[in-house]
């Protein structure tokens, strides 16, 4: 049964890790539960905010990066745990501070981009462009 998240996209199930992969059965749940926190805060932190970043593609190519099934397994749990720090309230630096408010979550974002940066394809960006043309428009699937 197909399922859609708050934002109207298809919904995909967390894909079985990859070869050469190690992860535990407390470590999938914390992946899981990253990948529904972002499936259902996403956009409406993302859209509050877009004007003020200006790391919104980077992000946004990293949100498409995570929820992609074909992503392997450690790259999405590196993606989503920056998309979750950027997502919840409590932050080292609030986001409400005048010019330095975002820049904790541009660090987390830009080291775990590094970390994983082999896995960012250009489709991943080209969804990012899209969504950057009309922020209040129904995300791409």
């Amino acid at each position: 049964m197909e399922t859609l998240d708050m934002a109207g996209s298809r919904e995909e199930p967390i894909a079985p890790p990859l070869e050469g992969e190690i992860l535990t059965g407390r470590e999938l749940e914390k992946v899981e539960s990253r990948e529904n926190t972002v499936r259902q805060k996403f956009w409406t932190k993302f859209r509050r905010v877009v004007g003020a970043i200006p790391f919104a593609r980077d992000l946004l190519a990293a949100y498409y990066c995570a929820l992609d099934p074909t992503t392997p397994l450690r790259v999405r749990a590196t993606l989503l745990g920056a998309l979750v720090y950027f997502i919840l309230p409590i932050d080292m630096l609030p986001d409400f501070i005048v010019g330095l408010g975002f820049t904790d979550d541009a660090a987390i974002l830009l080291a775990a981009i590094r970390a994983v940066t082999t896995s960012l394809r250009p489709d991943h960006y080209a969804k990012a462009d899209a969504a950057l043309e009309d922020p209040d428009a129904p995300p791409p699937a």
